[in-house]
C-alpha cells in the first residue's frame, strides 16, 4: 500500500500556479505547451522583496545557495563571498555589501534552493511535489531594470514562473529539441538555439506581479527586467521520464547472463558486418529478458532514486519533542504533510513502513493502526484501531513522532 499525505482540497499548490482548471492544464499543457495565466490570490505570502533582503543579509547563506550572473556569465563566487567575521570564518558566506555593488552594476542575483532556506516556500514545495508527482525545487531571480540574467536558452526540466515584484519581459520560442534530458543541455545546440530565437516568438509578454507561466522542458526563453528591479520565482520540476525507467532496467540487466556474454574471439568491433549478427543476438536476448522484468523491482529502484529528493513539509524539532514527551490518550496527531509512504507485507509476521529517508519494521498487528494514522487528516491517539490497549497506541504514536512520520495536529 502506497500513499502520500495530501490536503482535503484537490491539488491546492498546483492551483496556485495555473489560472485554469487543473484538468484542463493536465490535458492541454502538461508536457506539451506553455501556459500564461493569472491565478487568483497572488504570491505575496510566498516571497517578496523583504524576503530577498533578509536572505542576503541575515541568513548567512553560502554558495551554492546564491549565484550571480552578469551579461549571461556566472561570476566566480569570490566576487560576492568571503568570511562571515568573528566566529563565522567560513570563507564562502555571501557578503551583502558585495552583492549590493554587483546589483548596482546590473548583475542578476540568483537565490537557489529556496525550498530549503525560506519557510513559506518549503511548505509550499512539499505540497506541490505531491500535487505533481515529480520532485520540485525553487530559485528566485533578482534582476535590475534593463538587464537580462541569461541569454536565450532552454531548460531540461519543466518550470513554473511566478512573477513576484516589478515587471519582466519574457520571450518564448518553440523547442529546437522536444523533451530534452539533462544530458542534452542547450549548450550543445547553441547555434540552433540562436537561429530559433531570431524567429517569431510564441509568447512575447511583459509580466507583472501575479502573472504565472508554465513552460515545458525544451522551450526557448529569455527574460529582461523592464523599468524597475524585477523578482520572479522559477519552480523547477524534475520530471521523472521514461528514460529513467530505461536507466533502471539497464542497471538490472547485469543479472541476465546472456547480456553479459562476450563477443566472439577476434571480432572487429569497427566492422558493421561483424557487429550486425552480435547486435541482432543482443537485441533478441534483451527482448527475452525484458519480458521477465518485475514492475515491483523497477518501482522499488525508482523509489530509492527519487524519494530522497522529495522532502515532506518541514517540522519543528523542539516543539515536536515537547509534544511527544507530553503525549496522552487525547492528543491529536496527523501524518506529516507531503510525506510519501509505503506499507509492505513481505513477511507475515511484520509490516514495513518506508518513507523518503527511513524504513521502520513493526509487528504485523500494527498494520491497521498504521494505515489509519497515515490516511487521516487528524487522529486522536485513543481512537487508534487494531491495538489491544491504549498504552500500545501511545507507544506507536511516540515512535512515529520520533521518526518524523506523525506531527502534532
Amino acid at each position: 500500500m502506497t500513499g502520500v499525505v495530501e490536503r482535503a482540497d484537490v491539488r491546492p499548490a498546483l492551483r496556485r500556479c495555473v489560472g485554469i482548471p487543473v484538468d484542463e492544464f493536465v490535458s492541454k499543457h502538461w508536457g506539451q505547451a506553455p501556459l500564461l495565466s493569472r491565478p487568483p490570490g497572488g504570491f505575496a505570502d510566498l516571497f517578496g522583496l523583504d524576503a530577498v533582503d533578509e536572505l542576503l543579509s541575515t541568513h548567512g547563506l553560502r554558495t551554492p545557495f546564491v549565484r550571480v550572473a552578469r551579461d549571461g556569465t556566472v561570476l566566480p563566487k569570490a566576487e560576492f563571498t568571503g568570511s562571515g567575521g568573528a566566529g563565522a570564518e567560513i570563507g564562502d558566506q555571501v557578503l551583502d555589501e558585495k552583492v549590493l555593488g554587483l546589483l548596482c552594476d546590473g548583475a542578476t542575483i540568483v537565490l537557489q534552493g529556496l525550498h530549503r532556506t525560506w519557510a513559506p516556500l518549503a511548505s509550499f514545495t512539499a505540497r506541490l511535489h505531491h500535487d505533481l508527482g515529480h520532485p520540485v525545487q525553487i530559485n528566485a531571480y533578482v534582476t535590475p531594470a534593463g538587464n537580462r540574467g541569461f541569454a536565450t536558452h532552454y531548460d531540461t526540466h519543466d518550470v513554473f514562473v511566478l512573477q513576484i515584484a516589478g515587471r519582466k519581459r519574457w520571450t518564448i520560442h518553440p523547442p529546437v529539441m522536444v523533451d530534452p534530458l539533462p544530458l542534452q543541455a542547450w549548450g550543445g545546440r547553441s547555434d540552433e538555439v540562436a537561429a530559433a530565437a531570431s524567429g517569431p516568438a510564441a509568447i512575447d509578454r511583459v509580466f507583472t506581479p501575479g502573472d504565472a507561466l508554465y513552460l515545458p522542458r525544451g522551450w526557448l526563453h529569455s527574460a529582461e527586467a523592464v523599468g524597475e528591479l524585477s523578482v520572479h520565482l522559477t519552480i523547477g520540476i524534475r520530471t521523472v521520464t521514461r528514460y529513467a525507467l530505461v536507466e533502471e532496467m539497464l542497471a538490472m540487466a547485469v543479472g541476465a547472463q546472456p547480456l553479459r556474454a562476450s563477443l566472439p574471439f577476434g571480432v572487429d568491433v569497427a566492422d558493421p558486418a561483424a557487429v550486425e549478427p552480435e547486435l541482432a543476438a543482443t537485441v533478441a536476448a534483451l527482448r527475452d529478458w525484458l519480458t521477465t522484468v518485475d514492475p515491483a523491482e523497477v518501482a522499488g529502484r525508482l523509489r530509492e532514486r527519487f524519494w530522497p529528493g522529495d522532502r515532506p513539509a518541514p517540522l519543528r524539532p523542539l516543539a515536536q519533542a515537547a509534544f511527544r514527551a507530553g503525549l496522552d490518550r487525547d492528543s491529536l496527531v496527523t501524518a506529516r504533510p507531503g510525506l510519501r509512504w509505503r506499507l509492505e507485507h513481505d513477511d507475515p509476521r511484520t509490516v514495513t513502513l518506508r518513507t523518503f529517508d527511513r524504513t521502520l519494521t513493526m509487528p504485523a498487528g500494527c498494520a491497521p493502526a498504521l494505515e489509519w494514522l497515515l490516511a487521516g487528516p487528524v487522529r486522536r491517539v485513543a481512537d487508534t484501531p487494531g491495538l489491544d490497549e491504549v498504552d500500545d497506541a501511545l507507544v506507536l504514536a511516540r515512535r512515529l513522532l520520533k521518526e518524523a512520520v506523525l506531527v502534532p495536529a
